[in-house]
């Protein structure tokens, strides 16, 4: 069962989350109906997640098969090691991150305006700094390559966020993991105590 201290159902947060990733996991159901599950990249963009790639392959027989699909993105900020807040028990050892998982209809895109559109958005987020001609549907370079790459849109029936910071935490404990970031000072440390700051005011 999802804690529900750790839930987030501001729509603001998730699109932002979501927005600010650019990697994911397709669950999907082969042919025997085993799950596979595909890592690959993606955009979000108007309450859609989208993909692409091959119009071939064993992602897109999946969908083909069953539109029905699972998409999760997670994004790991801080290991957070039992001693911080306890000197004896490993209990307490955890990892502070944010995840969305999405169950929808995966389709194919085959409006070529949409996918040119999409790719635009896949390269804003890949090559921020530019450095190549807009994708248009009209333009007769991008229009054959358009048209042989697959884009595929995700339409979420349900969506749920859950981003981990010490909101079950008491007051001391919260304190020793506050302490053991400022202490330690890793590479995404100063982050994590910003989204405790931001997540988990003390709950008594």
């Amino acid at each position: 069962m999802r804690r529900k201290e750790f839930q987030i159902e501001q729509e603001e947060e998730i699109v932002s989350f979501l927005q600010g990733m650019s990697f994911g996991f397709l669950g999907t159901a082969d042919e025997q109906g085993f799950p596979r599950v595909t890592p690959l990249n993606f955009v979000y963009s108007d309450g859609h997640f989208y993909f692409h790639g091959s119009h071939a392959g064993g992602k897109m027989d999946s969908i083909r098969r069953q539109q029905q699909v699972c998409f999760t993105v997670a994004d790991e900020y801080a290991l957070i090691p039992s001693y911080f807040s306890d000197p004896e028990l490993a209990c307490p050892a955890t990892a502070y991150f944010k995840s969305v998982t999405a169950y929808g209809k995966a389709e194919p895109v085959e409006d070529l305006a949409e996918k040119a559109a999409v790719l635009s958005l896949f390269m804003q987020k890949l090559q921020p700094e530019g450095g190549y001609t807009l994708i248009t549907a009209e333009d007769p370079v991008y229009r054959p390559r358009l048209k042989a790459v697959a884009v595929v849109r995700i339409t979420p029936a349900q969506l749920t966020a859950k981003f981990k910071f010490g909101q079950n935490l008491k007051e001391d404990n919260r304190a020793g993991v506050i302490r053991g970031l400022t202490e330690r000072g890793g590479a995404r440390d100063a982050e994590t105590l910003e989204m405790m700051q931001k997540f988990c005011p003390f709950h008594p």
